[in-house]
């Protein structure tokens, strides 16, 4: 199954309740933490809600 690597690039200072929010359930806490979720429908809408903060890799697994 497919995998995509998720890294906080930029602060969640000054960010909306909902993008902190998402953030927080993909696990981002700190800038420069990366995190591995599965790639499903679900993973791909939280990443849409915080595209602007995170880099996004997709890593086959």
């Amino acid at each position: 199954m497919a995998k995509v690597q998720i890294t906080l690039t930029r602060s969640l200072i000054g960010r909306t309740e909902k993008q902190r929010a998402t953030a927080a359930a993909l696990g981002l806490r700190k800038i420069r933490q990366t995190v591995e979720k599965t790639d499903n429908e679900a993973t791909r809408g939280m990443i849409e809600v915080v595209k602007h903060m995170v880099d996004v890799k997709e890593i086959q697994g």
